[in-house]
């Protein structure tokens, strides 16, 4: 626990009036009706179907059937007394093929989910791109052809037209450096490419994305607050050696730096990190002004930290991580060191940038082996996991940088990705078989810190 907090009388009001708190959620892993009402097929959708990718052959076609049950989840949120539900669009429920025709049903969906936010009172935070890509447009390059940088922002106006008059709030991307890295250079996420060849283009046509959607939205909605999302996690050096310290900076460069910096008119660490040095060949005339937008807000999303060492067998960037479960330290069922001021060390970082007007925790969890007992889940790793980060986030705010609100991930357990049902993460228990919810007791925490 973190020094001079008191969790007797730890409650919202000591981080302020104007402190935004919700909770966060993602279309393709809580959704389920994956072609329902004319929804086109997404690059997760085929790479849940090969074999060997997902854990225990885990797919996402049912998943939590938010798409179904979201009056109900939304329900649970208010019951918790959470005012703000972050919640991603499907761009193959708008546009199936990515492109071309909108899919009216797609559009009369989300104006559901929206209104019934609005009815009972909670505010709602879009995500316009939380992974799902288009399978139509990755048959076409996806990420690694330019063409995407127009699909994106065509994609984006249309969400303006259609719920804007309604959001006030929109995220332009979730984690760009987790989408291209894990899915265009490591081949382990959707859609499964590998190598520099796919990995750099990705990068740069993301961020040109990233900055033309957000563009795109500020000429539609000029009102609405627009900022986008960062994965980030705090890196050490193994020792103080030269080779570690210097191993650490390039991988802090690609993990924390690669896709905020562009974004804020930096251009990319290319001097950290000598695996971009190739990223010019991409480079348009005047792609340098195209990076960059200046956004109302920033959200940064925070788990753990890493311990980095120089290893001469890792290609392109000689570092590796030293594995949390072999340094004996407490651990996540995602096998993640509990490390609170990880949360801190990033809030700092972050406000290091000159050109940050806001920033939020929008995302922020556990996931541990939860159990049910009596028709409970008295998951207290993770009351513990989200009182010390919290503590953490107040001790940045009472220091003096700026932060405006915190996000739990995630509202109920769901499909995490290439590691499938196995990791919960919820505030509410999910039964995949039944559909049943049970509010574990971290939800009914939080739903006490926000009373």
């Amino acid at each position: 626990m973190e020094p001079g907090i008191q969790y007797t009388h730890f409650n919202k009001k000591l981080f302020g009036d104007d402190f935004a708190w919700g909770v966060s959620n993602a279309a393709f892993q809580v959704e389920g009706a994956h072609d329902a009402n004319g929804k086109g097929e997404s690059i997760w959708d085929v790479f849940t179907g090969k074999n060997d990718k997902i854990l225990n052959g885990h797919h996402a076609q049912i998943a939590c059937d938010f798409y179904n049950q979201y009056e109900n989840d939304i329900d649970l949120i208010k019951q918790l007394n959470i005012p703000n539900f972050r919640f991603s669009i499907s761009w193959t429920r708008i546009l199936p093929s990515g492109t071309g025709e909108v899919n009216q049903e797609g559009v009369a969906y989300y104006n559901r989910v929206i209104d019934y936010c609005l009815q009972k009172g909670i505010e709602p935070w879009v995500t316009l791109y939380h992974w799902d890509l288009p399978h139509e447009l990755e048959l076409k390059g996806g990420w690694t052809n330019r063409d995407i940088v127009d699909w994106f922002t065509a994609y984006v106006k249309i969400c303006a037209e259609h719920f804007g008059d309604r959001v006030k709030y929109w995220m332009i991307m979730n984690e760009p450096a987790v989408f291209t890295g894990a899915g265009y250079f490591l081949g382990i996420h959707a859609p499964g490419r590998t190598g520099l060849k796919s990995f750099l283009p990705a990068i740069h046509h993301t961020v040109l994305s990233i900055a033309a959607g957000a563009k795109a939205l500020r000429a539609t909605l000029p009102a609405a607050q627009i900022g986008t999302t960062f994965s980030c996690s705090f890196i050490e050096p193994f020792s103080g050696k030269a080779r570690d310290i210097n191993a650490a900076k390039r991988v802090d460069a690609i993990i924390n730096r690669l896709f905020i910096e562009p974004v804020l008119g930096l251009g990319y660490p290319i001097d950290d990190a000598p695996i971009l040095k190739n990223i010019k060949k991409y480079f348009l005339a005047g792609d340098e002004e195209r990076l960059s937008f200046d956004f109302d807000f920033i959200g940064i999303q925070n788990y753990t930290r890493e311990i980095v060492k120089y290893s001469i067998f890792t290609p392109y960037i000689s570092a590796s991580l030293v594995k949390a479960e072999n340094r004996k330290v407490p651990l996540t069922q995602m096998k993640w060191e509990v490390y609170p001021p990880a949360i801190y060390q990033m809030i700092k970082k972050f406000n290091a940038y000159p050109g940050i007007k806001k920033m939020l925790i929008t995302e922020n969890g556990a996931a541990f082996p939860d159990v049910v007992g009596n028709g409970e889940v008295n998951d207290v790793l993770r009351i513990e996991y989200l009182e010390t980060h919290l503590a953490q986030v107040l001790k940045a705010k009472n220091d003096g940088y700026k932060v405006d609100g915190y996000f739990v991930w995630t509202l109920t357990d769901n499909f995490e990705w290439a590691e499938g049902y196995h990791p919960r993460f919820g505030l509410i228990y999910v039964d995949f078989d039944t559909q049943q919810r049970i509010i574990k007791s971290s939800g009914h925490w939080y739903a006490d810190f926000l009373k």
